[in-house]
């Protein structure tokens, strides 16, 4: 069996972008071995989250991010000294974290979900950690 504890780091290219992690869990998956349990998903960044959400249509992704900032704009009133009160806004409500079932190796998703990086102030270079419950 594999190490149950992972951290890796992705590069954002955009000030708000969705980023599909499903590759990068489905390979930790892979190499734990593990077939029955559960996987937490987690961010460790004050303007990134973590979501689940649909994977086959990317003006899903365009809507999630124009509706986000039309309900939490970066107004000149905010006092936060690094000007991305909106990021911290965005990330709050999302969450920093998603649990995910495995059975029979797999993560359990929905037909039309994934898991998403969310950066909210970016472009950055972001770390992910997972970490693997079995049983």
């Amino acid at each position: 069996m594999g190490k149950l504890v992972h951290a890796f780091t992705i590069p954002t290219h955009e000030k708000q972008a969705f980023i599909n992690l499903d590759h990068y869990l489905d390979e930790i998956l892979a190499e734990t071995g593990v077939q029955d349990g559960v996987m937490i998903v987690y961010c460790p960044h004050t303007t990134g989250a973590i979501t689940i959400n649909e994977n086959a249509d990317p003006d899903v992704k365009t809507d999630l991010k124009r509706g986000l900032d039309e309900t939490f704009p970066n107004k000149p009133a905010y006092i936060h000294m690094e000007g991305n009160s909106d990021g911290h806004m965005k990330s709050s409500v999302i969450g920093a974290s998603e649990t995910l079932i495995i059975a029979d190796g797999r993560l359990v998703l929905g037909t039309w979900q994934s898991v998403y990086f969310c950066e909210f102030d970016g472009p950055r270079t972001r770390t992910v950690h997972v970490k693997i419950l079995e049983g």
